[in-house]
C-alpha cells in the first residue's frame, strides 16, 4: 500500500528485508531518499531500529517520522536469528568480511561435542563483542581501529540466549537457530563456540528472523518496497 502524506508525518513501522551487503543506513538513507521524494518533504525522519551486518539479511524495522521517538523501545526487543557456523577457522572479524586468519584440523573432530557444548551458550552468557563493531572506543569506532591494523580491547558484557538449536549434518557448517536478546553479537557466538569445542569457527551466513512480535514473514523485499513509489496506482 502507498500510505498518505499525513500517515508518513504521523509515523510508521516498516518491516523491510535488508538486501546482502547493504549496510542498515544504506536502507534507511534509500527509503528515507524515496520518501522525500515522493511525498515531497524537504525534512523527514527516518531511524532504523537494530544494525544488521552488511554480510547480514532479514528484518530491519525502519521507523519513519513521529515512530522515529519508539526506536530505542524496539531496540530492547528480544530477537531471533538462523544460519550458518562454519568450524576449521577463525577470522578477525569472526564472519566472511575479513579472510581466515587461523586454520584448525577437522580430522578427528568429536561431533558429540556440538550438542554437549550448547548448554554453555544459554542462559545468561558474557561475551566480548568482535573488533569489527561499531561500538565506540576512543572516540572512534572499533571496526575503523581493526581496519587501522589496531586492536582495540572492548569490555566483556552480559547477554541472555534465550534458545540455541544446532543441525549439523552440513558438517563443518553448522546449521543454526537463536533467539536472544538485545546487544547479542551472533558472531562473537558463532568465534566463541568455536573456542569452546577446541577448535576454530566462524559466522558464514546470518538472517534475522524476528525481532519481537515482528516477523520476515511480513516484510517487503527493499525492491519490492522501492517498487511501490514507481507505481503511483499501487493500492
Amino acid at each position: 500500500m502507498i500510505y498518505s502524506k499525513s500517515q508518513i508525518e504521523e509515523g510508521q513501522l516498516l518491516l523491510i528485508d535488508k538486501p546482502l551487503t547493504w549496510t542498515s543506513f544504506d536502507v534507511v538513507n534509500k527509503i528515507r531518499y524515496t520518501l522525500k521524494r515522493h511525498y515531497g518533504f524537504k525534512k523527514l525522519k527516518v531511524g532504523h531500529a537494530g544494525t544488521l551486518d552488511p554480510l547480514a539479511t532479514g528484518l530491519l524495522l525502519i521507523a519513519v517520522g513521529r515512530k522515529t521517538k519508539s526506536i530505542n523501545e524496539l531496540m530492547g526487543l528480544d530477537k531471533c536469528y538462523s544460519g550458518t557456523i562454519t568450524l576449521g577457522a577463525t577470522t578477525p572479524s569472526y564472519d566472511l568480511e575479513t579472510e581466515p586468519d587461523e586454520h584448525f584440523s577437522l580430522e578427528n573432530f568429536d561431533r558429540n561435542s556440538i550438542a554437549e557444548s550448547i548448554e554453555t551458550f544459554t542462559g545468561i552468557i558474557k561475551q566480548v563483542p568482535p573488533v569489527f563493531s561499531a561500538i565506540k572506543k576512543d572516540g572512534k569506532r572499533a571496526y575503523e581501529l581493526a581496519r587501522e591494523g589496531e586492536k582495540p580491547e572492548l569490555k566483556a558484557r552480559e547477554v541472555k540466549i534465550h534458545d540455541f538449536k544446532i543441525e549439523d549434518s552440513a558438517f563443518p557448517d553448522l546449521h543454526f537457530e537463536v533467539s536472544c536478546s538485545k546487544g547479542t553479537y551472533i558472531r562473537s557466538l558463532a568465534h566463541d563456540f568455536g573456542k569452546a569445542l577446541n577448535n576454530g569457527a566462524h559466522l558464514s551466513a546470518l538472517r534475522r528472523e524476528s525481532i519481537g512480535p515482528y516477523s520476515i514473514n511480513d516484510a517487503l523485499s527493499l525492491p519490492a518496497f522501492l517498487q511501490l513509489f514507481e507505481n503511483p496506482d499501487s493500492d
